[in-house]
């Protein structure tokens, strides 16, 4: 998808960029982008070719993603000074074509957006235990309230029971995966220079009260003393939406993508376990006791981290493509 990408316009290639900072499924950075014109428009298109397929065989985690994607896209286009104009699926046929993005009225960027928008580049995904230290005062609220905003709840679960229920959850589903050498197999090769990096996925899966992903294999060749689970878990949260679409779907991923970077912006990170929300029956356990009846869209750990790890992102030639190079079916 490289053609005519240097004839791509100023703001398509920042937009590019600032989308395809996103966080995904093991790194896959499941999109592309399309320029209309020459900086008339900006489009976000879901990559099929990129989905995790064993773990994420609905595309759901896929759509999260790329709404991740969308409201970095918001925001970059806040920076240039314009409000977004978006046009979520747009083409009812093409279910690969998710939001068009346009400019708006002229408007500078609030101070909340530019917090937003200084986060983008210092938000990563952490894995493993956060360092022991509290998170900052009333950043919790401020969370709830960013996801509202977006049509999504977070709910922080604060409870004893509460966080036993989702660590057995979390516990049921990763020992699903772990057994299965397919799932096993899709998590270990997403690591790598350009994927997830190895120095980041060192830490036990198992050392945290939520079970993590395996990416090097460690639960194989080492066990936790159970004295030491838990320690360094930060704070557990559901997100959720009233209800499962794709539109839903997206506008899940624009309210975590807007949760993060808050919590970037105050030097907080997240860690991610889908896990229980792959398999439906557990899913659904999830959606019955710790959702209100909502949909969980994703469980998340959040936490300060004693080190950060960047993973690689695919360069803005290999993302962004102009309209008349597109094929449209």
């Amino acid at each position: 998808m490289t053609v005519s990408y240097e004839k791509s316009g100023h703001a398509a290639v920042h937009l590019a960029r600032a989308a395809s900072l996103a966080p995904s499924p093991h790194n896959s950075q499941p999109w592309f982008f399309v320029e209309e014109g020459h900086d008339h428009g900006f489009e976000v298109h879901a990559d099929g070719g990129r989905r995790m397929i064993l773990t994420d065989p609905g595309g759901r985690e896929m759509f999260i993603a790329c709404g991740a994607a969308l409201f970095n896209t918001r925001m970059a286009v806040r920076h240039l000074g314009f409000q977004p104009s978006v046009d979520l699926l747009p083409r009812p046929g093409d279910s690969a074509f998710l939001a068009r993005v346009g400019f708006a009225v002229h408007a500078p960027a609030t101070a909340d957006e530019a917090q937003l928008i200084d986060a983008m580049p210092r938000r990563h995904t952490h894995r493993g235990p956060f360092a022991s230290l509290a998170l900052p005062s009333g950043l919790l609220d401020d969370l709830r309230e960013h996801a509202r905003l977006e049509g999504a709840v977070l709910h922080v679960l604060e409870e004893s029971e509460e966080l036993d229920l989702i660590a057995r959850l979390v516990r049921t589903a990763e020992d699903v995966h772990r057994a299965d050498a397919g799932h096993s197999w899709e998590v270990t090769r997403n690591v790598g220079p350009d994927k997830v990096p190895a120095d980041a996925a060192r830490f036990h899966p198992d050392a945290t009260l939520l079970a993590g992903r395996d990416y090097l294999d460690l639960a194989r060749r080492f066990i936790v003393p159970a004295r030491r689970r838990g320690l360094g878990t930060g704070t557990v949260a559901v997100l959720s939406t009233p209800r499962d679409g794709r539109m839903d779907w997206l506008r899940a991923g624009q309210a975590l993508q807007r949760v993060l970077l808050a919590a970037a912006a105050r030097h907080v990170m997240a860690a991610f376990h889908t896990q229980p929300l792959e398999l439906p029956e557990v899913r659904a356990e999830l959606r019955r006791r710790l959702a209100a009846g909502n949909f969980p869209q994703m469980v998340l750990r959040l936490g300060v981290p004693a080190q950060v790890w960047t993973t690689a992102r695919r360069p803005a030639s290999e993302v962004l493509i102009r309209d008349d190079a597109l094929v449209r079916w």
